[in-house]
Parts: C-alpha cells; sequence; structure tokens
C-alpha cells in the first residue's frame, strides 16, 4: 500500500501535504481503492472558510458517493479543476495528478492532531 512518508494523514482517508500556510488535500491511495472507480469529484466551498471536520465535498464512485470531511480549518482556494473532466485520475494518481484542493491554513497547531504515515499504516491495517 502506497503511504507517502512526506505527507500527514486523517482517520477519515484523506492525505494533506503541507508548504507555508498552503495544505493540498486529497484522498488516500486506500480510500480510493476501498471506493472503486470515481466518476464524479464535487467540491462546492470554493472560496469559502471551512472548519475542521466539515464536509467540504465528495466523491462519487460506481457504487457509493463519500464525502469529504476537512482535515484542517481553512479557505478553500482551489479546486484541482482536472477532476471535472477526469475524475479518473483520483485512482490511477491520487497523491499526485489526483489532488482534491488547495486550503490556506487558519490554526496551523491543527497539524499535529493528524497522523503521520506509520499511524496512518497501522490505522488501515487494524
Amino acid at each position: 500500500m502506497n503511504i507517502p512518508s512526506e505527507l500527514k494523514y486523517t482517520k477519515d482517508h484523506e492525505w494533506v501535504k503541507v508548504e507555508g500556510e498552503t495544505a493540498t488535500i486529497g484522498i488516500t491511495n486506500f480510500a480510493q481503492s476501498e471506493l472503486g472507480d470515481i466518476v464524479y469529484v464535487d467540491v462546492d466551498t470554493l472560496d469559502e472558510n471551512v472548519d475542521r471536520d466539515d464536509v467540504f465535498g465528495s466523491v462519487e464512485a460506481v457504487k457509493t458517493v463519500s464525502d469529504l470531511l476537512m482535515p484542517l480549518s481553512g479557505e478553500v482556494i482551489e479546486f484541482n479543476e482536472n477532476l471535472e473532466d477526469a475524475p479518473e485520475l483520483v485512482n490511477k494518481d491520487p497523491y499526485g495528478e489526483g489532488w482534491m484542493v488547495k486550503v490556506t491554513i487558519s490554526d496551523a497547531s491543527q497539524l499535529e492532531d493528524l497522523l503521520d504515515a506509520e499511524a496512518y499504516q497501522n490505522l488501515i491495517q487494524g
């Protein structure tokens, strides 16, 4: 299972890449494999402030729809528009071209609550 060590993770299977005051967020390889073929990514919170643990969008797969939960409070400043025409990028490259949103972090202390790669691996191996 691909779990990049430089990223942070949530118990809800999102990953977070922090660059300065900006966080890039997507779903993990484990999440996309559990969901199956992703057919649509919906993010309707662009330019909005979203609190940690609130829904910022959803992912629609062939069999199910899953809410996306914000791992950090902040303002959604960018949506990966490539996902509009190619939602399968989330399946093919969940940590690269399949990223979902970029957020300006409003409370950096929340980063301490995220899981590192080892803790996330322990979570999914249960």
